[in-house]
């Protein structure tokens, strides 16, 4: 890339700079990118970028493939059904202590890194995150968001700092569920009126044909995305994140968006050019 490229994508990037600053965007980081170096590099520069700039970044993660790291290591079968991890106590109890103690540990400290202010909290801190059983409790302790507590990150936000949140809640009676991450930041994107709610994944976005990169759908409305659901073109680990999105823009999220976290800074691409990276889903 030469000079002349570096300015125009700058130029083209301004618009994009003034219309989010001291706006909030919800981004949930998972998938691939968390075990790949450079990614994970990249992604903690991008979210650094988007606090210099004035956008105000709320992250939210799971932690699937370190969850599982320590599953198999501990002689435990991970179990999956609609792309839901089937959660027991003791599973339960491996989800708390990675997600809660190495995971968001790891991401704070990367964007801190960069000169950036992370704080890492869970569902569990000043009941930010209330949950109850998720269905006819076929998935053990998997919950679903009842309630968003968003008076424990104003205060974050409003001071600079960028909250990093483990996708766990628990009951008013104090039972921890374990949470699709891609749910708790469709309810937190609601609840703290972001302005866009994306979605980190390992794929391209929402394909037309499956495993075909060409059929990129790049934008779609909230009908549209109902259609493909009805369709059985959005299925398996899409489906969740697809739900997520038409529930957060019926809530007043103004675009969700759907990208590649494994192309490098597909987040800035995504949010700061004209072409964008994914699939854009609005209201």
């Amino acid at each position: 890339m030469n000079d002349s490229q570096r300015v125009s994508i700058l130029s083209e990037a301004l618009p994009y700079i003034q219309s989010f600053s001291g706006r909030k965007i919800v981004i949930k980081y998972g998938g691939s990118i968390m075990e790949d170096e450079n990614l994970k590099k990249a992604f903690f520069r991008d979210i650094a970028l988007l606090s210099s700039v004035g956008v105000c970044p709320v992250v939210i993660h799971g932690g699937g493939p370190e969850i599982n790291f320590w599953l198999n290591k501990l002689e435990i079968s991970p179990k999956f059904e609609n792309g839901l991890r089937v959660t027991d106590q003791k599973t339960m109890d491996i989800v708390e202590m990675v997600l809660m103690g190495r995971v968001n540990k790891q991401i704070v400290r990367g964007i801190n890194n960069t000169g950036s202010l992370a704080v890492g909290i869970s569902g569990l801190d000043g009941n930010l995150i209330q949950s109850r059983e998720l269905g006819d409790g076929s998935h053990g302790l998997v919950g679903e968001v009842t309630k968003i507590n968003p008076e424990l990150l104003d205060p974050l936000i409003n001071n600079g700092y960028i909250p990093v949140i483990t996708s766990v809640g628990s009951t008013q009676d104090g039972i921890s569920h374990n949470i699709n991450a891609d749910f708790v930041a469709g309810e937190v994107a609601a609840a703290i009126n972001a302005e866009k709610l994306i979605l980190l994944t390992d794929t391209p976005g929402i394909l037309e044909k499956k495993n075909k990169a060409s059929t990129l759908i790049k934008q779609i409305n909230l009908k549209e995305a109902r259609e493909l659901i009805k369709k059985e073109i959005v299925i398996g680990g899409m489906l969740p994140k697809t739900e997520c999105c038409i529930r957060a823009l019926a809530q007043g999220v103004k675009a969700a968006h759907i990208i590649d976290g494994r192309v490098e800074h597909s987040l800035l691409l995504e949010i700061f050019t004209n072409s964008g990276k994914g699939t854009m889903i609005v209201a």
